[in-house]
């Protein structure tokens, strides 16, 4: 096909997903002429059904490369060109505002689904690279359990590392979530943003944004972020923001990670929540105690049946709220030395909440889970944090998504596993390991003494189920109490002291 018929696919393909109307498409069209260096225009048909926009734009990449258009053909630079051309079919972000608000008049819903949709279709959501990610089911005595490798984020290839040891830095956007984000071409350090759009929305009477994460790891995966660049903290306006979230989106749950580093997020730097239209395994898990505090005697308090320290509250928005706090406070100058649990090290502060909200019918309901984020000399990346017999799995900080029962698991172990499974199904000696490899050893013991038969039809599930088991190891190892009678007994003692 010429570069005009691709052209063509592109403007077919745009139309039907709405992301403009007919009579923009000469507009839009010389649009992306100019961006790809044409003056000219040659009408075209083609009988082919349109593929999907991955492809459209990889041909209209490959031909910009061949051409001289593009001066580099890594995948950094390829993605800021399509990005580009991408963004000569999306509308402004004041169209996509009041079209957001149009459809909020009939139902938050509707006005959520339109934006995830326009999202995925401008390709701001890359979905070909989404659907590589690896995705199973992992049953565990607190309820199936999401596992994900994530492959979705393109790992950097030698070049585009050299090019970025030589970038000039730059402080703007200051961070990856700041609004100044939003139509941002890209460099070799921040990624191409043209066709990113945020929404204003206020909650609690501030400025606050929703706008959907490229790297989807549920459906309509969105995060909430303050206008100004502010660190995280928790405090009680954290708690009132979340549950005003959920009475205007109510069919959406919102949570924040907590504020303090190893048990936080990887991005501490900027206030945000992150939400979406997900049942996890928390949300399901059983509720194992129930309690009353006699000052709200409508409130129902729970500790839910997780391998993380949870407690559920639920009732109206205030009493929640104000509930919450009560927790959240008590919770941060508790200590139980008998369970490892120090809340202050001098002036530092050790303990910090996780909370999550969502709506149950009319009633509002908020998960509180405890955490901790010492260290020692035993585990120094952190005592309530995968301890280092699981690092061959999972290493990284148990943030927000995984403390709901989604393992984001590294993009690395997707060869590693492959590789492992040869190896379990035609064992063979240490000494003839990958070195990358060996970190899995103890592990490949394990599981060759456990399993009779291991053949190729059913390796890689033998593989699923065992990461699964770990990653419920991490989960419990990240819980404050734990999983014992001695861990029981002192999360009712806690619980005593409300």
């Amino acid at each position: 096909m010429t570069i005009y018929q691709e052209i063509q696919r592109l403007l077919e393909y745009g139309k039907k997903k709405d992301l403009f109307k007919k009579d923009d498409e000469i507009y839009v069209r010389n649009r992306i002429l100019s961006v790809l260096g044409l003056s000219e225009w040659e009408e075209s048909t083609s009988m082919e059904p349109i593929p999907s926009v991955a492809v459209i734009l990889e041909k209209i990449m490959d031909w910009a490369y061949e051409h001289g258009k593009l001066n580099s053909n890594t995948t950094i630079m390829r993605d800021i060109f399509d990005t580009e051309i991408m963004n000569c079919m999306m509308a402004r972000p004041s169209e996509m505002i009041r079209g957001f608000y149009q459809n909020y008049e009939e139902s938050p819903k509707k006005a959520t689904e339109r934006f995830y949709d326009m999202s995925v279709a401008s390709n701001y959501i890359r979905a070909d690279r989404i659907e590589r990610n690896k995705q199973w089911k992992a049953v565990t005595p607190y309820g199936e359990i999401d596992m994900t490798i994530n492959l979705a984020k393109p790992e950097k290839d030698l070049k585009e590392i050299a090019l970025i040891k030589d970038a000039r830095e730059s402080t703007y956007p200051t961070c990856l979530l700041c609004i100044e984000n939003e139509g941002y071409q890209g460099t070799l350090r921040n990624p191409a943003r043209a066709t990113h759009r945020i929404i204003p929305i206020t909650l609690k009477d501030e400025d606050w944004y929703i706008q959907y994460s490229p790297y989807v790891y549920y459906n309509e995966h969105c995060i909430v972020l303050r206008k100004q660049h502010m660190p995280m903290q928790i405090s009680r306006a954290t708690f009132d923001r979340l549950l005003d979230f959920t009475r205007k989106f109510p069919h959406y749950f919102i949570g924040s990670n907590a504020d303090l580093p190893i048990v936080g997020g990887s991005i501490l730097s900027h206030d945000h929540f992150q939400g979406g239209g997900y049942t996890f395994a928390v949300e399901r898990a059983e509720i194992e105690e129930t309690l009353q505090l006699a000052s709200y005697p409508s409130v129902t308090i729970g500790i839910v049946k997780w391998p993380m320290s949870v407690v559920r509250v639920c009732g109206n928005q205030e009493d929640v709220a104000n509930v919450t706090e009560h927790i959240w406070r008590k919770w941060q100058v508790y200590s139980d030395s008998t369970v490892g649990i120090i809340a202050y090290t001098g002036d530092t502060p050790h303990n910090t909440v996780t909370p999550i909200a969502r709506r149950r019918g009319d009633l509002y309901e908020m998960d509180i889970v405890l955490r901790n984020n010492r260290t020692s000399e035993e585990h120094p990346d952190g005592i309530f944090h995968p301890h280092r017999e699981l690092h061959h799995i999972k290493r990284e900080n148990i943030g927000l998504i995984e403390v709901m029962g989604l393992a984001v698991l590294p993009g690395r172990l997707a060869f590693e596993l492959k590789r492992l499974g040869e190896y379990l199904i035609a064992p063979v000696e240490r000494s003839e390991w990958e070195e990358s490899l060996l970190k899995h050893w103890d592990w490949y013991k394990e599981i060759l003494q456990k399993y009779e038969t291991i053949t190729t039809d059913n390796v890689m599930r033998i593989l699923e189920v065992e990461v699964g088991e770990k990653f419920q190891r991490v989960l419990e190892h990240a819980g404050v109490f734990k999983q014992t009678e001695e861990g029981k007994r002192a999360f009712l003692d806690f619980l005593e002291i409300l």
